[in-house]
């Protein structure tokens, strides 16, 4: 080993080049590693690495890149008020050196401050959008339904067709009277029955419609249960028009599932409270609205056929919350049907049948029998024939429907008789061995014959089915009376009026 003396150690010294003090001594091969999440800026983390950390590379990197980075993401985002939710980005910050437009034309500006100043006009948008939503809230249960179903009141759909004549009216009800006995209105309606829910033969208006709303899609059974558990859950009237049926105002400010829960033993009580519940509504706020009317000009639609003492007593049961329908004894049968039809729930049969029975008004109701009858009779137009068409329309008449047959008989049978051939037709319907809804030339009863044989043409052997007729013994008719035989058993529908058989909410019938 060399001795190392004064002098050559000096000149060792003067050939090495001057070191920083600050620096240590360090002499690497290679950069150190840089770990994955940081390789974005490899050569940045490495220098900075070099110029002011230990030698160790598990040392040198998570200092000043990192944190430099956080504190500077954390004041963009506490200092951007326009950020916007949900990952979708900024509001465009649009600084005049950032946008530059080329020419200075006012459409490129007007872009601009829509785009840079929206905070005004977002304010006057959205207390736009609220007072409509809460108008809109407020007024829905009035305009959510066109009820018009396509009829035109004192209008038929089938001008062409000449059927039914007031004769053959005159006949078929003489005939059906001589089985079933002669059928006449009641000169007075009779008081509520908390057993029986019906359809529409009690004094109250409002009465009459929720009873015959409960009665759709459902035996009468079923629906006078549903009756028993609104008097059960909500009790009764114990004065006025309505006394003795259910204080519908109560049942107005229930919540939807506890009318639900009284009601769900009469089949649809899902659909039918809701419906319910909406039909009060309406009624409370246009009795209200007429309270004001008779109070502030002494007016209202129909109070020209009311003495002082009416409008008074009716003012009373708006201020006492006591709903009420009864006006519609002061309009027209046109004017009621159509106040009738605009509920939810509330078809053209429902309407008709409130008018027959409790406003005692001509109307002919058609339910399932009553628009079996008079396809079977011939009073309306059959499948195919170019009667069905409206006048000018072009294709293949696909065949009536309830409310079409509904709009055509109430033009073509006299007034005194829709009472009598609605409920001669609905006991015939049900009773007559021939024209039940379920029969075939093997049915039990089929020999004793009908009254009306001569003038019917039966088609289809069961409820929805109108295609081909009954008799035939081969092919695919005899299969019809193979499946109507096997199907004898089935039990009729024993409620007055089958109101399930109608969509009552879009008004098709078939």
């Amino acid at each position: 080993m060399a001795r190392v003396t004064r002098g050559s150690a000096a000149k060792l010294k003067a050939a090495q080049p001057p070191q920083d003090v600050t620096q240590e001594p360090v002499q690497l091969s290679s950069p150190p590693a840089t770990p994955g999440p940081q390789r974005s800026e490899p050569r940045r983390a490495t220098k900075t690495g070099l110029a002011s950390q230990e030698p160790s590379p598990a040392k040198a990197l998570p200092v000043t890149p990192k944190s430099t980075r956080k504190r500077a993401r954390t004041a963009a985002i506490e200092e951007d008020v326009n950020e916007l939710p949900h990952n979708l980005g900024t509001i465009p910050d649009l600084i005049p050196s950032q946008v530059k437009p080329k020419d200075g034309s006012p459409a490129k500006k007007a872009r601009h401050l829509k785009a840079s100043k929206p905070t005004s006009r977002k304010t006057e948008d959205v207390e736009e959008l609220v007072a409509k939503a809460t108008a809109t809230t407020e007024n829905s249960p009035k305009k959510a339904k066109n009820n018009s179903y396509g009829l035109t009141p004192g209008k038929t759909p089938y001008p062409n067709w000449p059927h039914p004549t007031a004769e053959e009216c005159e006949e078929v009800t003489r005939l059906l009277s001589s089985v079933h006995g002669e059928v006449k209105p009641p000169k007075s309606i009779p008081m509520p029955s908390l057993t029986v829910s019906g359809c529409g033969e009690v004094p109250s208006v409002l009465d009459a419609l929720i009873r015959t709303r409960l009665s759709a899609a459902t035996t009468g059974t079923n629906s006078s249960r549903a009756f028993a558990g609104l008097v059960a859950k909500f009790g009764v009237l114990k004065e006025g028009v309505g006394k003795g049926s259910v204080d519908w105002n109560k049942v107005r400010l229930a919540d939807t599932k506890d009318i639900f829960e009284a009601i769900k033993s009469g089949g649809l009580a899902d659909v039918k409270s809701k419906d319910i519940k909406k039909i009060l509504q309406m009624v409370w706020e246009e009795n209200q609205a007429r309270r004001d009317e008779l109070v502030s000009s002494g007016t209202a639609p129909g109070s020209a056929n009311e003495d002082p003492e009416e409008k008074n007593a009716e003012v009373a049961k708006a201020d006492e919350n006591v709903l009420s329908l009864d006006h519609l004894h002061l309009v027209s049968n046109d004017e009621a049907f159509k106040a009738l039809t605009k509920y939810p729930g509330i078809g053209p049969k429902t309407a008709s049948c409130v008018l027959l029975f409790c406003l005692q008004r001509p109307s002919f109701a058609v339910d399932t029998h009553v628009f079996r009858l008079c396809t079977w009779l011939g009073w309306v137009p059959p499948p195919g024939d170019p009667a069905g068409l409206a006048p000018g329309a072009k294709g293949k008449f696909a065949g009536p429907t309830r409310n079409s047959t509904y709009a055509h008989c109430e033009v073509r049978l006299p007034d005194h008789l829709k009472y009598p051939l609605h409920q001669l037709f609905i006991k015939h319907g049900k009773t007559c061995p021939r024209c039940r809804a379920i029969t075939g030339e093997n049915s039990e009863g089929w020999d004793k014959g009908c009254v009306i044989d001569h003038l019917v043409k039966r088609t289809g052997v069961r409820k929805g089915m109108g295609a081909g007729p009954v008799k035939g013994a081969n092919g695919r008719n005899a299969k019809r009376k193979k499946r109507a035989d096997d199907n004898e058993s089935e039990p009729e529908s024993n409620e007055l009026s089958d109101l399930g058989s109608e969509d009552e909410e879009n008004g098709s019938g078939a």
